[in-house]
């Protein structure tokens, strides 16, 4: 009888010891109706491994932290998902981007490339703050957060502010900034690869901060094809761009062009019905505009939209012609045509003078 009874505790405790690491060593993040599953760290166990990785601004990150925040989608794509997530224990917004385990690469070359990214600072670069592994694969990187949104938005929304000549010149300005720093500022160009408006983040004061730099390569080959597949329908794809791995700071000042033309039109790039004419590559009012020689069509009638506090004074039809014809050099369907970062800057700052 000792026996037995030995016996059946043994086995109970054994089915509540299952039943706890089961449902209770688990975390889940909940945001936005979708939940992440992520597994505590094991021990001795390789496939239960955890690691967090913080830089610059990000060394009071914990994996609870991240873990636990709740957050909202804000961003969803073939590879991903992006949230603005409340950190409890800092009270601070963050970004947090998870990329699916199917659609990342692996091994030394992943490590290099978010070591990269992690030690990129500039005043108009969104930085890397942290990065955390997860033990089925789950990898989430952590960004500051900006309450003003994306530059594709605040052109959508169509606000006084949009048309305003001088936010459309400083925010210009700070992307072309930013881009040099990525083209000019290492041994070797980081190529961005998925310059887009939505990839434009702004602060409260209309300060632009490039984002998703370097991303694609964090994706496996069928993943960065998807993503220049997106960048392609929403206008920004340059027309020699066949393959993710081909981008080049040329491809890159196409899109840079779009985006200009966007802040000049105050319409988005999508081309919902291409052209088949292969000699000329722009978003159908673009190209529509240009083509039938009315650029007058591509100024928001605001565009010289004053404000009292702004000295716009240096403002003249002339300073936006110029910035038109510097956004259509970008967007030359010949790469060799394009002027470089450093050229583009350069007729910015010319503009003010």
């Amino acid at each position: 009888m000792l026996k037995l009874v030995v016996g059946l505790a043994s086995t109970i405790l054994l089915i509540i010891l299952i039943l706890y690491f089961f449902f209770y060593r688990k975390r889940v993040l909940r945001n936005g109706g979708e939940d992440i599953e992520i597994m505590e760290k094991g021990h001795g166990d390789e496939e239960m491994i955890e690691n967090l990785v913080t830089f610059q601004d990000g060394e009071d990150l914990a994996i609870s932290d991240i873990l636990d925040a709740p957050g909202e989608v804000i961003g969803k794509s073939n590879y991903g998902t992006l949230y603005q997530a409340l950190l409890q224990r800092s009270n601070k917004l963050r970004l947090l981007r998870f990329l699916r385990p199917v659609c990342t690469t692996r091994g030394e070359e992943f490590d290099d490339v978010i070591q990269l990214l992690g030690c990129l600072r500039h005043p108009n670069l969104v930085s890397l703050l942290g990065f955390y592994a997860g033990p089925r694969g789950e990898k989430l990187l952590v960004h500051p957060f900006y309450r003003l949104g994306n530059l594709a938005e605040f052109i959508r929304d169509g606000s006084d502010e949009s048309h305003k000549w001088a936010i459309i010149y400083s925010i210009s300005i700070g992307i072309a900034k930013g881009l040099e720093h990525l083209h000019t500022g290492f041994l070797k160009p980081i190529i961005h690869g998925n310059l887009k408006s939505k990839n434009i983040l702004l602060d409260r004061k209309y300060q632009p901060y490039v984002s998703d730099f370097g991303l694609y390569l964090l994706l496996n080959a069928t993943a960065s094809q998807e993503m220049l597949e997106a960048s392609a329908a929403e206008g920004y794809k340059a027309p020699e761009l066949i393959k993710m791995k081909d981008a080049s700071e040329e491809t890159d000042i196409y899109s840079l062009g779009v985006i200009l033309l966007e802040l000049l039109s105050g319409k988005e790039a999508v081309n919902e019905n291409p052209t088949s004419d292969e000699d000329f590559y722009l978003p159908n009012f673009m190209r529509n505009a240009v083509l039938g020689h009315r650029i007058g069509d591509l100024f928001h009638p605001n565009i010289l939209l004053r404000d009292s506090n702004d000295d716009q004074s240096w403002v003249t039809e002339e300073c936006i012609l110029k910035f038109f014809q510097l956004a259509m050099a970008c967007c030359s369907p010949s790469p060799s045509l394009r002027p470089n970062i450093k050229q583009v800057l350069w007729k910015l700052e010319d503009i003010r003078k």
